[in-house]
């Protein structure tokens, strides 16, 4: 209870700052305005059919790319992880294509593809998928090696100890790994939508809104885009507590042996 009272303060002086520095003109009030402003246009935002199917386009796209990056990350993750072989023999391509950002490959995609949903869907694939891959990844160089030499001493497959093994202990990293993804795959599915064209959501609406010179809808648009990674985020967050309680509970009588 007195962290959320803690939060509502917290956000309560943000707001309190930007109405000051917008109205003391200490930022420009016409491109930042007010949240006095701002606040009853999103209320009204809410209502209208068109921001909400934008909403509801983006929030689709996003989660989306996250379960396919996962289906991609997850397997790519447990076999690199357990292989070392194939680990060295990628690494390189790996690491030469995680720093390529998701925005820079949006004229080669909009070429590929076309402008619409498959391409915001695909470059959030492509951002999303490396938090998982590498959180699952190296969470295997976590698991005790006495687990694996027994599974293997009763005469089980590699594929097997896979699936009984290492994707169980893995699988508490890949969730975070999941997690953030899901913010990630959320800004390049509204980047995609601002710079790409045709691919209808939220970062359309916000285009649409900047080219009527309509800031306060702007602004708006970009409240409900920070709402909804919170809430990606946070429901992902309780996820991991629900399915993983045995983690606190072990590092907590950890700590007490200690």
């Amino acid at each position: 209870m007195l962290a959320r009272l803690q939060s509502l303060i917290g956000l309560a002086g943000f707001f309190l700052v930007w109405e000051v520095a917008s109205r003391t003109d200490l930022v420009p009030s016409y491109y930042v305005p007010p949240p006095s402003t701002v606040l009853p246009a999103l209320v009204r935002m809410l209502g209208e059919e068109s921001f909400l199917r934008a909403a509801v386009a983006t929030v689709l796209a996003t989660l989306i790319a996250v379960v396919i990056a996962a289906a991609i990350a997850i397997p790519a993750g447990l076999v690199l992880g357990s292989m070392p072989a194939v680990r060295r023999a990628t690494m390189v391509i790996i690491e030469f294509l995680r720093p390529i950002p998701s925005a820079a490959l949006i004229p080669l995609f909009v070429l590929l593809i076309g402008a619409g949903s498959d391409t915001k869907i695909s470059l959030a694939v492509y951002g999303a998928v490396w938090p998982i891959l590498f959180n699952t990844m190296y969470a295997l160089d976590e698991v005790d090696p006495l687990l694996t030499d027994t599974a293997r001493a009763f005469g089980m497959r590699r594929s097997r100890i896979m699936s009984t093994v290492s994707l169980p202990s893995a699988a508490p990293f890949a969730l975070t790994g999941i997690r953030l993804s899901a913010t990630i795959a959320l800004a390049v599915v509204m980047t995609t939508e601002l710079y790409g064209g045709g691919a209808k959501g939220l970062g359309q609406y916000v285009l649409d809104a900047r080219n009527g010179f309509r800031m306060d809808l702007v602004l708006a648009a970009t409240l409900v885009a920070g709402l909804i990674g919170y809430l990606l985020n946070a429901g992902f967050e309780r996820l991991h507590r629900r399915m993983f309680a045995w983690q606190a509970t072990g590092a907590e009588t950890g700590a007490g042996a200690r």
